[in-house]
């Protein structure tokens, strides 16, 4: 059965690059504009892993992820964080937050792919 990941990013483009990759290496992909619609959907949908940029309109993503390990079913789901942010005090936020891991754009999708099959502990989806 085929991992269903939640991407969420304000930038179009990027959604659509995110989910080409992911779908290409055999994941479901649901995708949200913001923080906001993420979180709405998460309560909706049963997501293995959530990929979320920083800054975005509604809510960011640290509030996202705070908010996502408030719920008892997101407790040890994987949640990354893909972001132009690279500073060390953002990482560590993210860290206190609960993310799972920080990846900064841009992006090279074969290492998204790879630490993706890392945090769900697999190989290939």
């Amino acid at each position: 059965m085929s991992k269903t990941i939640l991407s969420v990013d304000d930038s179009a483009s990027i959604r659509q690059m995110i989910s080409f990759t992911l779908k290409g290496a055999g994941y479901l992909v649901l995708e949200a504009a913001d923080g906001q619609e993420a979180f709405e959907r998460a309560k909706t949908n049963t997501v293995d892993l959530v990929l979320t940029d920083q800054n975005m309109p509604h809510m960011d993503g640290l509030t996202l992820v705070k908010s996502l390990r408030a719920l008892a079913r997101y407790r040890a789901v994987p949640i990354l964080i893909l972001t132009t942010e690279s500073s060390d005090s953002m990482k560590a936020q993210g860290k206190a937050a609960g993310a799972t891991g920080w990846i900064v754009k841009p992006f090279d999708p074969q290492r998204l792919l790879e630490v993706v099959g890392k945090v769900l502990g697999q190989l290939t989806p």
